[in-house]
């Protein structure tokens, strides 16, 4: 008998067209002959549709023997979608409310980062819109210019920007703020090479399977945006060219902070390798981790020769507790 898995994309975030991307990849390499995919559509109201027609998540959960979530945004990374899984009794691949959220809120991840004695860049924590002209003061009396101004809790580098000075400072904040962002960090630009690093939990005989370090490379001139992310101008040298040093390094960060944000069967973290050390930058929970083409995680597997036919069995086997 096959299994019913269900694939929730799309979402009412401003990663709906990512999203959908990712689960295009996952319908697209179910095998067949395991599972019945189940193409479960959220739109950007979030009304949840089957087979095109809209309908109640309750309707669709009842049919589902488990789900895989590549639902990129607020919606997916808040914990919620998992709160309403859970209510319902329905598998999923992929961390619980609490550590989805934990990685989402990029100033509770760096505090656990620093618990952990791991170097982050240093910040300041913009929390409200009546907070702005103060946060810009504060960032340039205490920070060298330019500094990376991002939401608290979106992905992919959406609303990321690079500015230096008072006025763009403030009006950077402002505009997220104004784009409806829960908070503003603002952190110092480290300079370095950018790495990110998979891992997996219970591949192929070990409890935290680290995948191959990913170097990034963005297009000369910009960091790695959205459109860098996504326009296929970004290199992936995998591995990446990092000493050995480096490199372990780089794997036991990877594994600290998958534990130590309450991860569970996958994640990616980011960080910047410089010569004063390695920083954490973020970690990506599963729900956040993107699955396209041009995404990192399945270039690493890839690289290792695990196919994405096989994770994506592996994900459900994880979510049933096989």
């Amino acid at each position: 008998m096959q299994t019913i898995v269900g694939v929730l994309r799309g979402g009412p975030s401003r990663e709906h067209e990512v999203s959908l991307k990712s689960g295009a990849a996952i319908l697209a390499n179910l095998p067949e002959e395991r599972y019945a995919a189940h193409d479960i559509y959220i739109d950007k109201s979030g009304v949840w549709h089957d087979r095109g027609r809209p309908t109640s998540p309750e309707r669709i959960l009842r049919q589902l023997d488990v789900v895989l979530l590549p639902l990129h945004g607020e919606y997916g990374e808040s914990g919620e979608v998992q709160q309403l899984l859970e209510r319902f009794g329905v598998p999923y691949a992929g961390s619980d409310p609490y550590g989805t959220y934990l990685a989402m809120h990029k100033v509770m991840a760096k505090a656990r980062a620093q618990e952990e004695g791991l170097l982050t860049p240093q910040f300041q924590y913009v929390e409200r819109a009546e907070d702005i002209e103060e946060g810009a003061a504060e960032v340039i009396r205490n920070f060298h210019q330019p500094v990376i101004v991002k939401p608290v809790g979106w992905g992919s580098s959406v609303g990321v920007s690079i500015v230096g000075g008072y006025a763009p400072v403030r009006d950077a904040i402002a505009k997220l703020f104004a784009d409806g962002a829960p908070g503003v960090l603002v952190e110092e630009l480290i300079r370095g090479r950018e790495a990110t690093i998979g891992v997996v939990e219970n591949l192929r005989g070990e409890a935290l399977y680290v995948l191959p370090t990913i170097e990034v490379i963005p297009p000369e001139g910009d960091f790695y945006s959205y459109d860098a992310k996504y326009s296929g101008a970004t290199r992936h040298v995998c591995p990446g060219n990092f000493t050995r040093v480096e490199t372990e390094e780089l794997q036991r960060m990877a594994k600290v902070m998958h534990r130590a944000l309450h991860q569970r069967h996958y994640s990616r973290s980011d960080f910047i390798v410089t010569p004063r050390g390695i920083y954490f930058l973020e970690t990506n929970s599963a729900t956040a981790v993107g699955l396209t083409t041009e995404s990192n995680l399945p270039i690493a597997l890839a690289s290792v020769g695990v196919t994405f036919q096989d994770f994506l069995s592996h994900l459900v086997n994880l979510a049933l507790g096989r």
